[in-house]
């Protein structure tokens, strides 16, 4: 009896972390494509110690115009992979654009030339060593197994019960008659 309990409250609470997990999931993707939200990995360290290696940061995508000196921002780079650097100045460049001296902590200098961009992303806030356990679960063989798991999760808990435990249940004077 003990043990039909406890695997009851057993399913009862996988089922509720997987329900509050998928919310927290869902609830995340509607605010990252309602607020233009992204997540970006630091695998470098020039952004140190403000943004260290192996840290995650949330940005979102704004008009370049409405950056200014001091905000840390990405920029996509043509051939290259996205830089996060902080602004040193801004400058008005064609339309809408705006050239973007930039620098990384860390760094003694300058980048070499102002990207000239009309949007950027801007960090909008880090967590130092969240981007490799973040990075791992990525990996396909981690997400095949965490789907295999949650559909066994779900097969577990939906599949139909004896009948004839049930029955017997009720004559023990488990189930109230009507």
């Amino acid at each position: 009896m003990r043990s039909g309990r406890f695997q009851h409250r057993l399913r009862e609470t996988l089922l509720n972390l997987a329900a509050a997990g998928g919310a927290v999931c869902l609830i995340a993707v509607v605010l990252a494509v309602a607020f233009n939200i992204t997540l970006i990995l630091f695998k470098t360290g020039s952004m140190s110690p403000t943004i260290p290696a192996g840290s995650l940061a949330v940005v979102r995508e704004i008009p370049a115009a409405e950056v200014k000196t001091g905000d840390i921002v990405t920029v996509d780079r043509p051939g290259k992979l996205p830089i996060t650097h902080r602004i040193q100045n801004v400058e008005p460049a064609e339309g809408a654009a705006r050239a973007i001296t930039m620098k990384g902590d860390a760094n003694a200098e300058a980048d070499p030339a102002p990207y000239v961009v009309e949007r950027v992303r801007i960090v909008l806030w880090s967590v130092p060593g969240l981007a490799y356990p973040l990075a791992a679960v990525a990996n396909p063989v981690v997400l095949g197994a965490t789907t295999v798991c949650v559909a066994a999760l779900v097969s577990w808990v939906l599949w139909p019960r004896n009948a004839s435990r049930r029955g017997s249940r009720r004559k023990r004077g488990h189930h109230a008659a009507a």
